[in-house]
């Protein structure tokens, strides 16, 4: 655990798997989400996000959304992200043999169009969701994950200004967002709504009081959903190839294991090494590096003083690469996740989606997004990295590269089985 004090504010940073359990799993109301984060996210995701919003308000929204995510509904969904995936693999076949391509682009453009598929049936090459889509990658990058108003403790009154891009990026995201939900709530009221993830939250009503989203509440849910659906599996992926592109024995036994798979949601049992691959990667590089919570009473923490007020800054970054709890942390080691000793630090040292109440409700959606369309790259394509191209990985809304990931990219023949020693 680190302290961390200044003029503006008072933090710690908490690394220590007892407390993050506290904070996140044993007493999370006692501990709710820092407004400081979201002074620079409000712009996109509005003040009703279920990212943002804390208490009752925060506990009616899971209660109508998380029915949409159950663990049945992966099924219903597989053949959606299959057909995402195979998109994909056309996109990336239409570069000629040998480009050195920016991947992490191509793992967004991915990630989008299973959101908007899942989301709202209609593929990314739709003209709103391509709109959409477009406008996101312009706000990304136009701003950290945190402002200076997520350092300085200012009054709640002082209004946090984004920049003018940031500004201009999301208002252009919400409109269009607001025109997908209104089209959908016409199709509902009219009886010809597809069955898909919005149709669900859109007609879910919260078994306790009986409340829809309105319109406006429904568009806030959207921009978290495209946030976190999208940014979120994209920078995975991305880094996911740029790993096996540096070790490219993994990469060949991955690709093994996806030759000859069937669209059948059955085929994910048998693509152990993508679904490792993506889990180390989730561990060396998770897309959202830290969580901030605030203290709503006075706490001691490792004999420490944690006044009303304090950062709790959580930190999957630094959690997932501990010595105490990890083996060679820095090394990428799928095979790790095949042992005892993994699946106990994991139990203790690996959130790379939350825990706790505030879990990522989309955590297995992203498990079989990755794993899939990871499997079908490789089994298509081989990455290799380009000299002098290394990614510098920085903050923006998730752990993305600096001037993005490069790779080179040629059609793969048939893998070959691993040569038998003889002895």
């Amino acid at each position: 655990m680190a302290e961390m004090r200044t003029p503006f504010f008072h933090s710690f940073m908490v690394n220590d798997p007892a407390l993050t359990k506290v904070v996140l799993k044993e007493r999370p109301d006692d501990f709710p989400k820092s407004d400081r984060i979201a002074a620079g996210l409000i712009p996109l995701l509005g003040r009703d996000s279920v990212f943002l919003t804390n208490g009752a308000q925060w506990k009616q929204q899971r209660r109508i959304i998380d029915p949409a995510f159950e663990g049945g509904r992966l099924r219903e969904i597989f053949p959606v992200i299959w057909e995402s995936a195979a998109a994909a693999v056309a996109r990336l076949g239409a570069t000629p043999a040998g480009s050195v391509v920016e991947i992490d682009h191509h793992a967004s453009h991915a990630a989008a169009d299973v959101i908007f598929r899942t989301l709202f049936s209609i593929p990314i090459e739709s003209d709103v969701a391509r709109e959409v889509f477009e406008a996101f990658r312009d706000h990304q990058r136009s701003r950290p994950v945190m402002n200076l108003g997520a350092f300085i403790n200012l009054p709640a009154w002082v209004p946090r200004f984004p920049s003018r891009k940031t500004g201009e990026t999301a208002r252009r995201i919400r409109r269009l967002i607001s025109k997908m939900v209104d089209e959908r709530q016409a199709q509902i009221a009219a009886g010809t709504a597809p069955d898909d993830l919005a149709t669900k939250i859109m007609t879910t009503a919260d078994p306790e009081t009986g409340a829809l989203f309105t319109p406006a509440e429904m568009v806030d849910q959207v921009a978290i959903f495209f946030l976190a659906g999208h940014e979120t599996s994209a920078s995975a992926l991305a880094w996911a190839l740029y790993l096996v592109a540096l070790y490219p024995e993994w990469q060949d036994q991955a690709a093994r294991e996806a030759q000859g798979m069937a669209a059948e949601f059955s085929a994910l049992s048998k693509l152990r090494i993508n679904r490792d691959i993506f889990r180390e990667t989730l561990r060396l590089y998770p897309p959202v590096p830290m969580m901030v919570r605030e203290a709503t009473a006075p706490e001691t923490f490792r004999d420490r003083a944690v006044p009303v007020g304090a950062q709790i800054v959580l930190s999957p970054w630094h959690l997932h690469r501990h010595t105490r709890f990890w083996q060679s942390p820095d090394d990428f080691d799928p095979a790790r996740w095949s042992t005892p000793e993994c699946r106990a630090s994991a139990r203790d040292a690996y959130m790379p989606f939350s825990e706790g109440p505030r879990v990522c409700v989309g955590a297995g959606f992203a498990m079989l997004e990755g794993t899939l369309i990871l499997a079908m790259l490789l089994r298509d394509f081989r990455f290799e990295v380009v000299e002098g191209r290394d990614p510098v990985p920085v903050a923006y809304m998730t752990v993305r590269a600096k001037d993005g990931i490069w790779l080179r990219v040629t059609p793969r023949g048939p893998v070959n089985p691993p040569a038998q020693t003889t002895g």
